[in-house]
């Protein structure tokens, strides 16, 4: 049954009347016409669908029912982009570090990476190997993944 609800995304309120028990991901693509989330898998385990929530925390919107995020900041891939335009660093670091090859999982890999340095500015190797672990990528950009991470990390 649908109802009345509000979310927050990406710094603004959207009021929307959807089913409480719809994927996040479905709503984001289909009524806010927000495309950095991927469907891949749809079982939570390839991160092509990742937002972060509440500003520090990575989790793949495939499965999540929007009637759990109704109390969170929800943050897509657009809503790194600053106001006036400009890219994020993660973002401008993946470019200069030529990470992106198919593409697929680049939304899982810098929606974990902003999840991550929000929480810890400066991490190690094995802080940013982990925060990729939700990330599946067939094409083997994860080195040069954690080169842009570290690469960002550094310009902030």
């Amino acid at each position: 049954m649908e109802a009345d609800l509000t979310l927050h995304v990406n710094g603004q309120p959207h009021a929307l009347r959807v089913d409480p028990a719809t994927p996040l991901l479905y709503v984001l693509r289909n009524q806010l016409a927000l495309n950095g989330p991927k469907f891949g898998c749809g079982l939570q385990q390839c991160g092509a669908c990742m937002v972060v929530l509440n500003g520090n925390l990575a989790w793949p919107s495939c499965q999540l029912p929007v009637a759990e995020v109704l109390h969170m900041t929800i943050t897509t891939l657009e809503g790194l982009t600053r106001p006036d335009g400009s890219l994020h660093p993660l973002q401008q670091a993946f470019i200069d570090e030529q990470v992106p090859q198919c593409g697929y999982c680049l939304n899982g890999m810098v929606m974990s990476a902003a999840a991550l340095l929000q929480q810890d500015p400066k991490p190690n190797e094995e802080e940013i190997r982990n925060s990729l672990y939700r990330v599946l990528c067939r094409c083997s950009v994860h080195s040069r993944a954690i080169k842009a991470i570290k690469r960002a990390s550094e310009m902030s």
